[in-house]
Parts: structure tokens; sequence; C-alpha cells
């Protein structure tokens, strides 16, 4: 009876774990971002935040973010990047203005959770003042920071490459993280447009 109970158990925990794995695995939805020292794949969850995702995957489909700064870059807390605007290193960066900008795209009303929480690689959508205010911005978590749970909209996770995220250049403490002559992203894609 107890070998049932467990084989039970060991097949239920299998089943969940293949589901998280295979969300984990969809092409559609994993972004790699190629950086100077390999590429970071993220597996991005329309389920949390649909409008967020697919508004990331549309800027990614342009190439918007192809050579956009990783801007604010805080030991310890976050790497910012994303402001398609400003942050082009090749066409456009603007070291003055990087980090006010967005996309021509709309800004997307807030799609905040209870279920995640902002932990180490966890993708959360940059925003003014405003919960309203996320556009293309983005940044990953270095540890745990609760306080912005319920507070920023999460689109996805890490799911390999977090070292490379972390050997990411660091910014000025004293200027709240800004990098002058900062990494880059060299290319974004979405895994299924291989």
């Amino acid at each position: 009876m107890k070998f049932w109970k467990l084989a039970s158990a060991l097949a239920a925990f299998a089943v969940l774990f293949s589901a998280s794995v295979a969300q984990a695995a969809d092409p559609e939805n994993t972004m790699i971002i190629t950086l100077k020292d390999g590429d970071v794949t993220i597996a991005l969850d329309p389920k949390l935040a649909p409008k967020h995702v697919a508004q990331i995957k549309k800027l990614v489909r342009e190439g918007a973010y192809d050579n956009v700064a990783f801007h604010r870059v805080i030991d310890g807390f976050m790497a910012q990047t994303g402001d398609v605007q400003y942050g082009d290193m090749k066409d456009g960066f603007d070291a003055g203005a990087v980090g006010t900008g967005g996309s021509e795209l709309p800004d997307l009303p807030a799609e905040f959770t209870k279920k995640v929480h902002f932990t180490r690689g966890v993708v959360g959508m940059a925003r003014s003042q405003s919960p309203d205010s996320a556009n293309s911005q983005f940044f990953i978590m270095f540890g745990p920071a609760p306080s912005l749970d319920g507070q920023y909209t999460i689109v996805g996770k890490v799911e390999s490459g977090m070292e490379l995220v972390d050997a990411i250049k660091k910014g000025d403490e004293a200027q709240n993280g800004v990098v002058s002559e900062p990494d880059r992203m060299i290319k974004v894609r979405i895994a299924a447009d291989k």
C-alpha cells in the first residue's frame, strides 16, 4: 500500500515537473539575449502578463532591442535595459536621456501578480511613477526584492545564463546605478524565429 502511495506521488510530481519544463521550453515564449559573453535565455510568461509579453515579443521581432544598453545596473539588485529610444548604442545613444525613453508603442496597463515574487532571475517591467506606464524597458533581478512585489509587472524568468547577467558592468551606486560605457544586448530574438 505504501509503495502505491509513493508511486502515485512520484507520478504526480513527474507530471508537474514536465509541465513546468514544457512551459519554459516553449520557443514562442523564449527570449534569447546575446551578451558579450554568451546567451541568456528567458522564459516569458504570457499567463502572468499577456499584454507586456506581447509587446516585448513585438519589439524583439522588430529588432528594437538589438544593441540597447544596460543603462542602470545596481550590484545585488538588478540590471535595467530596453530603452529603445535613447539606449541603442549603434544608433542614437544618448547618455543623458537613456532610461527616460520607451518605444513608439503605447504604454501598458499594469499586470501585477501576487503569484510570483521578485527573486533572483525574475524579469520585470520598468515604469515611471504611474503603474500604467511600462513600455519597453525591463530589468533582471540579481537577488530578491520583496518591496517590488505587486508594484511592477513580472514578465518572465531567466532559465539559463544568469552568470552572464551577473557579469554585466555595474553602475555607480552614488548615481543610482547609472553606467558609464555600459554593456549592451548585442542581439535579442525569440527562439521560435531561429
